[in-house]
């Protein structure tokens, strides 16, 4: 059976509910993801996930901070939300991550520490900011402990 459009308005175009230009936007998403990745490898953090979806919602990183083991405490698993923007703004990407954006965040992090076996880790809420201009290198700027 062939898709129809029963109204009298011209059929639409694309897949229903996707607005125009959201496939550049997701694949500016997707190198700000990358380069959050290679940046927190760098910085010595274990990427245990990308794109955590659950129940509870989504997480872009979930990594695995070892170096507060060097000071006797256990191991830290980070959740970490990445804002890419192709252009600076003066609050910056990092200023998107609002307070519902913080508490869906969490949300996904109870359901992911009550999945998996993450006794006597530390938590923390990190933020990393993307900035790639077009046909440059990408900034990066990590906010650890966020909130």
């Amino acid at each position: 059976m062939a898709w129809w459009w029963p109204f009298d308005a011209a059929k639409p175009s694309g897949r229903p509910g996707r607005r125009a230009g959201q496939g550049a936007a997701k694949a500016l998403g997707q190198r700000g993801e990358d380069a959050a990745c290679r940046f927190l490898r760098k910085a010595g953090l274990k990427i245990l996930a990308r794109n955590y979806r659950c129940p509870g919602g989504e997480i872009d990183l979930i990594a695995l901070d070892t170096s507060t083991r060097r000071n006797g405490k256990p191991e830290t698993i980070v959740f970490v939300e990445v804002k890419t923007r192709s252009t600076e703004t003066p609050a910056g990407p990092e200023s998107a991550v609002d307070a519902h954006k913080r508490k869906q965040v969490a949300k996904a992090a109870r359901y992911y520490l009550r999945h998996h076996p993450t006794k006597g880790y530390l938590t923390r809420y990190d933020v990393v900011a993307v900035i790639i201009p077009d046909g440059q290198k990408p900034t990066v700027r990590h906010i650890s402990g966020a909130f």
